[in-house]
């Protein structure tokens, strides 16, 4: 008998597809550590980037709705004369103004900001306002007072004269806002108003004059009221 006849054949042969099958799954094996592992070499890897958070918007409050005479109007006709003795006169520009003019006047008389207060005010509309200030400054108050917002501006009533070379106009507007407006005693308890938005409707009066060969003053509050 030869020594070939004495080797178990199915053997030897399960044991070389055992060595294929190790070296298979090595191969493989050691691929997958490559790539989990820190030495990536050139194999892609996909960087998950965070999303950057989507921009708030930014709450914008509504313009004011602004409420303009028709020309066929009573009070449309006389802004039409207004805007004749002073060119370059337009009703919504004017109520761009007197809203800004609103914003200014309220925020300085909380504040007791006179200089401010000259600028917008006839000089008898300055000496009630100064006076209200003086008042409070004495009693020791802090008026609070924040706008939140402006409703409308209406233009509901307007003027205009002319008289031996001087001219005058005026125009009524009502605005309607949305304040918090508190006054407190010197102990900081409030007196009047509250924390709550309180809806406020008031009229103020807008005037403007010329002399003969002037040009028409600017536009300044000359008088203020609830309405």
């Amino acid at each position: 008998m030869s020594v070939l006849s004495n080797i178990p054949y199915d053997i030897v042969i399960f044991a070389l597809l055992t060595l294929v099958l190790v070296w298979r799954l090595r191969a493989v094996l050691g691929r997958r550590v490559d790539v989990e592992g820190q030495n990536l070499g050139p194999v892609p890897v996909a960087v998950r980037q965070a999303k950057p958070e989507p921009a708030q918007p930014v709450a914008e409050e509504p313009s004011a709705k602004f409420d303009i005479p028709q020309p066929a109007t009573r009070v449309g006709q006389v802004l039409a004369e207004i805007a004749n003795a002073q060119p370059g006169f337009k009703p919504d520009i004017f109520l761009q103004n007197a809203q800004k003019a609103f914003r200014e006047v309220v925020t300085a008389f909380a504040m007791g900001d006179r200089a401010k207060l000259r600028t917008y005010l006839t000089p008898g509309a300055f000496a009630g306002f100064d006076a209200a200030i003086t008042e409070r400054e004495a009693a020791q108050q802090q008026q609070r007072t924040e706008i939140v917002g402006l409703n409308t501006l209406a233009i509901i009533d307007a003027f205009f004269t002319r008289f031996e070379g001087h001219e005058k106009a005026r125009i009524d507007v009502q605005i309607v806002s949305r304040q918090i407006s508190i006054l407190n005693d010197q102990g900081g308890q409030p007196l009047v108003g509250t924390e709550s938005v309180t809806e406020f409707s008031d009229l103020w009066q807008f005037e403007s004059e010329a002399a003969q060969g002037q040009a028409p003053s600017s536009w300044h509050l000359a008088a203020a009221r609830a309405a």
